[in-house]
C-alpha cells in the first residue's frame, strides 16, 4: 500500500465517510476509489485535487496527498510581509482597527497572534503578551488561574476547541501539551446555562466579562491565510464596555 493510499484511507475515516459517501461525493465509483485505497490503482493530479475537495482538507493536508501521490504540491506559503499579502494585511488591520475600542487580533494556526489592534494589546500587555506572542504559552502561565475568574469553564472550552481545529488539520503536535494541562485544569468544570460561556477576567482591581467571536478567509489560496482566524472581544456587560471605552482612550 503506498503512502497516498494509507493518507486517503486515513482522512477518510477521519471525516467519518464510508467508501460510497466519498465516491458521492467526489462523484467517482465506489470501486475506483476502493482501488485507491487498496494501491491497485494511482490517482492522477485531478483526482487527488477532487478528493481533497469532496473531503474538505486543508491545505496544507492537500498538498500531503499531492506529494504522497507523487505530484508538486498546489498550495504554498507567503510570508506575513510579503507583497502580495497586501490587501490581506489591510483588511485584517482594518478590521480590527474598526473593532475598537473592543480588543481583535488575528491568529495562525499555532495561536501566535499576528496583528493586534490598540486594545487586545493593552489587554494582554499585563500577561506579557503581545505581537508574536503565544496564546498556547499564555494559558499555561502558572498565575493565570488566579486571572480567570471562571477558569475551570474557560479552560475546558479552550480545551474542545484545540482538540477540533487539531482533529480538522489531522492532528497538530504542538496542540498536545496545552490540551493536556487545560484538559486537567477543567476538571471543576460543571455546564453552565447561559448563551455562551465568556471569560471574565480580574485585573487591575477591575472585572472584564467578554466573549469571543472567530472568522476567517473564505476562499483561502495560501497555506497562512487558510490557517488566519480572527478573534473580536465584546463586552458581556456595561462595566466591561466602560472599561474598554477607557483603556482605549488611553
Amino acid at each position: 500500500m503506498n503512502d497516498f493510499s494509507t493518507t486517503l484511507k486515513t482522512w477518510r475515516a477521519t471525516r467519518r465517510y464510508s467508501q460510497l459517501d466519498l465516491a458521492m461525493e467526489a462523484e467517482i465509483s465506489a470501486r475506483h476509489l476502493s482501488f485507491l485505497e487498496t494501491g491497485r490503482a494511482r490517482p492522477s493530479r485531478e483526482m487527488v485535487v477532487r478528493l481533497g475537495e469532496a473531503l474538505e482538507l486543508p491545505l496544507d493536508a492537500r498538498n500531503q496527498m499531492l506529494t504522497h501521490a507523487g505530484f508538486a504540491i498546489r498550495y504554498t506559503a507567503r510570508d506575513w510581509d510579503d507583497k502580495a499579502m497586501v490587501p490581506i494585511r489591510r483588511a485584517v488591520s482594518r478590521q480590527l482597527q474598526r473593532h475598537m475600542p473592543y480588543p481583535g487580533m488575528a491568529l495562525d494556526r499555532l495561536w501566535n497572534i499576528r496583528e493586534a489592534n490598540p486594545a487586545a494589546l493593552a489587554l494582554f500587555a499585563p500577561l506579557g503578551v503581545g505581537i508574536g506572542g503565544s496564546l498556547l504559552d499564555m494559558m499555561m502561565l502558572e498565575g493565570l488561574p488566579q486571572v480567570i475568574e471562571n477558569w475551570p469553564e474557560v479552560a475546558h472550552h479552550a480545551a474542545l476547541r484545540l482538540r477540533t481545529e487539531s482533529a480538522a488539520q489531522g492532528g497538530i503536535p504542538e496542540f498536545t501539551e496545552a490540551i493536556q494541562y487545560l484538559t486537567s485544569a477543567a476538571a471543576a468544570y460543571t455546564p453552565t446555562s447561559t448563551p455562551v460561556v465568556p471569560t471574565v477576567l480580574k485585573m487591575g482591581g477591575r472585572r472584564l466579562s467578554m466573549l469571543a467571536t472567530i472568522s476567517q478567509f473564505g476562499t483561502p489560496e495560501d497555506l497562512l491565510l487558510d490557517d488566519l482566524k480572527i478573534e473580536l472581544y465584546y463586552p458581556m456587560d456595561d462595566a466591561t464596555d466602560q472599561i474598554f471605552e477607557a483603556l482605549a482612550a488611553n
